[in-house]
C-alpha cells in the first residue's frame, strides 16, 4: 500500500504565494511520476503540474510562469510552489503518484486526500 501525505494548503490573498508538499510512503519500488491535480465543485479534476522520475515537467497553461513543481533528491516528495495566486486557483488540490509496488512495469495510481487552497481578498 502507498500513502500520499499532503500539506501546505490554506488561504491566501490574490498575488500571494503558497507551497504545497506531498510525501509518498509505503511499499514503493519505483515512482514513475508525481503531480498535482485540482478540482472545484461541479467540474472535473484537472492536471495542474506533473514531474517524472527523470525530472520532466508538465503544466496546465493557466499556471505556466506562476507555479513550479519540483521533487526532492530521493524523489519521494514533490512540491508545488505557487506564486501570483489568483481567485481562479481556488480549489482542492490533490497529490497524485504513479508507482510500481512490485518491481514490474505495471503502473499503479494513488491519490492524496486533498488540501484546500483558497485565494480571496
Amino acid at each position: 500500500q502507498v500513502q500520499l501525505g499532503e500539506s501546505g494548503g490554506g488561504w491566501m490573498q490574490p498575488g500571494g504565494s503558497l507551497r504545497l508538499a506531498c510525501a509518498a510512503s509505503g511499499s514503493i519500488f519505483r515512482i514513475f511520476a508525481m503531480g498535482w491535480y485540482r478540482q472545484v465543485p461541479g467540474k472535473q479534476r484537472e492536471l495542474v503540474a506533473a514531474i517524472t522520475s527523470d525530472s520532466m515537467t508538465n503544466y496546465t497553461d493557466s499556471v505556466k510562469g506562476r507555479f513550479t513543481i519540483s521533487r526532492d533528491i530521493a524523489g519521494n516528495t514533490v512540491y508545488l510552489q505557487m506564486h501570483s495566486l489568483k481567485p481562479e486557483d481556488t480549489a482542492v488540490y490533490y497529490c497524485h503518484a504513479q508507482v510500481s509496488t512490485s518491481g514490474s512495469s505495471y503502473r499503479e495510481d494513488y491519490w492524496g486526500q486533498g488540501t484546500q487552497v483558497t485565494v480571496s481578498s
